[in-house]
């Protein structure tokens, strides 16, 4: 099924697993995914910014996005085609929409700095990949550099029916949720899905401002589907008491140059990974790092018991 802006809940952001050498962990990679989807993940989104997409090269891109999209059946899965130039992302888009992926996100280039620019950019790049094409719109201005106000947002959505979904990552940014549900209620845009980034760091007001889910890779992505399916039924103070108890370990896992090393260091702690190995370059928690983790991991075994693992 193709994606649409009906989408809700949680579309995890996967990390692509590694062996200690740096070679793709398929057996990994179909375990990820097998864990992702019973948790109650109701899609994946591979090859963004923490799945180490540039680390891959073209062939090993489109070779793990059939992968994934095969073993996860009847699940979404969005494919991160973000790319220098459109004929890699075409190339991308188009192999992965053939292998039965529900839609590709993308992101915009930090050259851009004007309205009319990023615009345009949204523009040529729904005539390279097909306006057939499903796309998320990336919006992450603290890590790409590019501001799109909701007036922005609203001109990429009117002018691309293909765009469904904004995978919202500002900071501070409930107020942009608001202004962008007030659009569709004033009618001055068509309705989209709006899931959310960053950790799920601020996950429980951007649920009660109109979010329709996450789209994050927090190590814990079954305590953001729990999280989600509790706001959604309006049971504010369970889904506020579950989000402060994992709080302390979403913060740290945010720390910017660490935050893939302290997920995947959890993911692999879990067992859902083999091993928290980065393609090079990419960080390592020292010592110090992996007691504070585990000393997190401990407190939050006291309150949820998926965080008690055993002895590292």
């Amino acid at each position: 099924m193709r994606l649409d802006e009906s989408a809700k809940g949680v579309y995890v952001i996967a990390p692509t697993p590694f062996h200690d050498d740096g070679r793709i962990d398929e057996a990994s990679t179909d375990r990820m995914t097998d864990f992702f989807l019973e948790a109650g993940c109701e899609g994946m989104t591979i090859l963004g910014v923490m799945g180490e997409a540039p680390k891959l090269d073209q062939a090993e891109s489109l070779a793990i996005s059939r992968r994934i999209i095969k073993r996860a059946g009847e699940a979404k899965i969005i494919v991160g085609v973000s790319a220098p130039g459109f004929a890699a992302m075409r190339a991308l888009a188009r192999g992965s929409m053939e292998a039965g992926a529900a839609g590709v996100m993308i992101a915009p280039p930090s050259t851009l700095r004007t309205d009319d620019q990023i615009t345009g950019y949204y523009a040529q790049a729904v005539q390279a990949i097909g306006t057939d094409v499903p796309f998320v719109l990336q919006d992450y201005p603290l890590l790409f550099q590019v501001q799109m106000t909701p007036g922005v947002i609203r001109r990429i959505v009117q002018d691309n029916p293909s765009c469904v979904m904004l995978k919202h990552e500002d900071w501070p940014g409930l107020e942009k949720i608001s202004t962008l549900r007030g659009y569709t209620a004033e009618g001055s845009m068509r309705p989209i899905s709006i899931l959310c980034g960053n950790g799920g760091l601020f996950l429980d007001f951007e649920m009660e401002r109109g979010a329709d889910g996450a789209m994050t890779g927090y190590a814990f992505p079954d305590m953001l589907v729990d999280l989600v399916r509790l706001s959604a039924a309006g049971e504010r103070d369970a889904a506020h008491d579950l989000f402060d108890a994992h709080l302390p370990l979403i913060r740290y896992e945010q720390q910017f140059g660490l935050g893939l090393a302290v997920r995947k260091y959890v993911l692999a702690r879990r067992g859902i990974i083999g091993s928290a190995a980065q393609r090079a370059p990419g960080g390592k928690l020292g010592a110090k790092a992996v007691a504070e983790v585990e000393y997190l991991l401990a407190r939050l075994g006291r309150t949820d018991a998926r965080a008690r693992l055993a002895p590292a």
